[in-house]
């Protein structure tokens, strides 16, 4: 074989090489965006169903709930069985309480996010939540800590729903914890041009075969809850463009990483 054949081989097989290398490219970026339109398809159909919700649900519970509320205030308080009954009254207010709750959590979860982005430090955002935080923190022997970066934080955001979701993550934080309280840290940094902000508790931590469905909608290692807050928090975050991460080891606690884009 010739210098030309050995020319011509050697270009077709580097060209070859590039082919493939560029055909897997681009079968990442279908991959991703096939994952993208069926996760938008499914939210599309939650908002439909979300929409009918309120009424087929909410309504029809808050009348439910008035009527359970003057039924309690119009029993004898002098019958026998008025505490019996006042108790059993306020077990199923509780209920229909918790399924209000179940039924908000997931108009969150599906309804339609518009963003009101505003450029915000985020460590003062940081700052106002631990402010709010503290005395439920407290009350339940939980040490709430802040370590912010020395430099502005400077990301466009909706602050109502950034502030949503790390109250979901602190409130998961504190519930992780063992009766006796522990440690809760706040921690912000810039990574290039991202924003890290570490939500770190000392808490039981999360079992390993529960890590891979940890954000999953209605899945929860918890005996009460929605099983919607880590659901939430993630889409807030996926809808700034961002992700939610996390590393844990039972016994010693769990961290949860939220990235952002910065200016």
């Amino acid at each position: 074989m010739g210098y030309l054949e050995w020319s011509l081989l050697i270009g077709w097989v580097v060209s070859l090489m590039l082919a493939l290398a560029v055909a897997r490219q681009v079968h990442r970026h279908m991959v991703k965006l096939d994952r993208r339109t069926r996760r938008a398809e499914r939210l599309a159909e939650l908002g439909t169903l979300n929409r009918g919700l309120a009424h087929e649900i909410k309504n029809p519970l808050s009348t439910i709930q008035m009527n359970l509320q003057l039924l309690r205030e119009d029993l004898d308080p002098t019958h026998p069985s008025h505490t019996r009954m006042v108790n059993r009254l306020d077990t199923v207010l509780g209920e229909t309480h918790r399924l209000r709750a179940i039924t908000d959590d997931f108009q969150r979860f599906a309804g339609q996010m518009e963003l009101d982005r505003q450029p915000v430090d985020l460590n003062a955002i940081l700052g106002e939540i631990v402010d709010f935080f503290a005395p439920q923190a407290q009350s339940q022997g939980v040490r709430l800590r802040l370590q912010t970066d020395p430099a502005p934080l400077v990301a466009p955001v909706d602050v109502r729903l950034l502030k949503q979701a790390m109250l979901n993550l602190l409130l998961n934080g504190v519930q992780a914890m063992n009766p006796g309280g522990g440690d809760l840290m706040l921690r912000a940094e810039r990574v290039g041009r991202e924003a890290h902000i570490h939500v770190i508790d000392t808490g039981a931590g999360i079992p390993p075969e529960a890590l891979p469905r940890i954000f999953e909608a209605y899945f929860s290692t918890k005996s009460r809850g929605t099983g919607l807050g880590l659901a939430i928090t993630q889409r807030i975050l996926a809808e700034h463009g961002g992700q939610i991460t996390v590393n844990s080891e039972p016994g010693k606690g769990s961290d949860f990483l939220l990235r952002l884009p910065l200016d």
